[in-house]
């Protein structure tokens, strides 16, 4: 008996392109523009490294240009090769048009594992790789944007804008030109936490509809439901402590590199963590009971499935296997096209990749707009609302002192009311608003066309419908 092919990464996007396609009404020439790779451009450059040259090959994608600048992030792995740039710059793509940021979709990637380098080295060969492409307009302000990804974080975002600038020294919007930045380095509250706050919005507002819970055999709440992550990194962390500290959830499985941690009683997310960083692994830690082969536990029984690290981790040999009646994709591509179809004729409602990570792009173009309205958000509206709400409780105060003891106000909510949104509440609210009418959007296509099976389908449809629209728009 021959064993089913999986398709590969990019083939899946094509498969669920194709798939979504086929229900519009789009004519075959803007179809295919719409689905190919505008360009991609391989650089292979060297940096003088422990005595001797070594040489690095890195790509950045540009998928589709229908608004500028295109956006998409680094990574940093050894995995990195066109067709998988290739295939998240599509991703990002749909992805942008979905939550209605205005950005193209793009992507990179250098060939490199950063764990074999000291960080002065990495340095060196970011700030090169950075020069390599910016040289070529493939990292600017108005045209090319990159964020991090797998392997990067806020300091490699850093090293690129300084490079960038120093390249630049007059373009006012330098530091525009790369997102996830740190703090003191033109970056956003909240954009560390971004992509896993994403996937807590996406799984309340999920859980605000009836009839998206039926088709998941759920009902109630978050509260009390039975969540097993897939990995620990900055996506996965912030999903599952969010989920647990704030929507009641509990953690009964944790997948990392070197094995599992499994609790019927829940996790404490932040001893894990705390853990990891300290060992390099969850091996031995004390509560929750270790699993080797940590792939297993994605069989387990729970609620909801987060897998948020890396690509195909369900896929033909698993998907059957496969319990939770409701998967979020935190991760890009953690589920193969022929996975996908398993599990929805098993029933399994898929929160897709497309939709549910993308939490990280919207608090990226609010960091964007930021730095090129170099102000800080609720720097001058901060105070103005909170002496607007004093004059309220300056009210409410004079009837509580008419009433006595009939009524008086409470100390928190003065403390509550009186307080202006800084920074971090105004992304917060602005991502929640972001994720429930991107949702909304998918949801309403999902339940009201009988040929639309699957929110993945819908997803693709509302983008590339949005796509399409922008391409007719300009006269194409």
């Amino acid at each position: 008996m021959s064993i089913p092919k999986e398709p590969s990464f990019r083939e899946s996007v094509d498969l669920m392109f194709n798939r979504a396609v086929a229900l519009m009404d789009l004519p075959p020439g803007l179809e295919e523009k719409i689905r190919v790779c505008n360009a991609t451009y391989t650089v292979r450059f060297g940096v003088r490294l422990r005595g001797q040259i070594q040489t690095f090959t890195g790509y950045r994608s540009v998928h589709s240009e229908h608004k500028e600048p295109v956006k998409g992030g680094i990574r940093f792995a050894m995995g990195v090769n066109q067709d998988e740039v290739e295939a998240l710059a599509a991703l990002m793509t749909y992805k942008c048009a979905l939550v209605e940021a205005p950005f193209g979709g793009s992507k990179g990637g250098l060939r490199i594992d950063p764990r074999q380098y000291e960080d002065h080295e990495l340095e060196r060969i970011t700030r090169r790789f950075a020069y390599e492409l910016a040289k070529r307009d493939l990292i600017h302000p108005s045209q090319n944007v990159p964020a991090p990804d797998m392997g990067t974080g806020e300091r490699e975002m850093a090293w690129i804008a300084d490079q960038y600038a120093r390249m630049n020294t007059t373009d006012i919007n330098a530091i525009a030109c790369v997102t996830g930045k740190p703090l003191n380095a033109g970056g956003i509250s909240g954009r560390v936490e971004a992509t896993g706050r994403g996937v807590q919005y996406a799984l309340r507002e999920f859980f605000r509809d009836k009839r998206d819970m039926e088709k998941a055999g759920l009902s109630g709440s978050l509260d009390g439901k039975r969540v097993i992550v897939q990995g620990l990194g900055n996506v996965g962390y912030h999903a599952a402590k969010f989920l647990s500290e704030e929507d009641g959830s509990i953690i009964t499985g944790i997948i990392e590199r070197d094995g599992a941690l499994i609790s019927d009683t829940g996790l404490d997310v932040e001893a894990v963590r705390a853990w990891i960083v300290k060992h390099g692994g969850v091996s031995g830690f004390p509560d929750g009971q270790f699993v080797a082969e940590g792939s297993f536990v994605l069989e387990e029984e729970c609620d909801i499935l987060i897998p948020a690290a890396l690509e195909a981790v369900i896929n033909l040999t698993n998907a059957a296997r496969i319990k939770a009646p409701l998967i979020i994709e935190a991760a890009n591509g953690p589920i193969t096209a022929g996975a996908d179809d398993i599990l929805r004729e098993m029933g399994t409602v898929i929160i897709p990749d497309m939709y549910a990570n993308a939490g990280g792009v919207t608090v990226s173009y609010f960091e964007w707009v930021k730095n090129l309205s170099h102000i800080r958000f609720g720097r001058m509206q901060r105070r103005q609302e909170e002496a607007r709400h004093q004059l309220v409780v300056d009210e409410l105060e004079k009837i509580s002192e008419a009433m006595g003891s009939q009524y008086s106000l409470t100390d928190r909510f003065k403390q509550k009311y009186l307080r202006g949104a800084d920074e971090l509440e105004l992304v917060r609210s602005g991502l929640d608003d972001t994720m429930r009418i991107a949702y909304q959007s998918m949801r309403d296509v999902w339940h009201e066309r009988g040929d639309v099976e699957d929110l993945r389908t819908a997803a693709y449809l509302v983008s590339i419908d949005k796509v399409a629209a922008s391409y007719r728009a300009k006269g194409l």
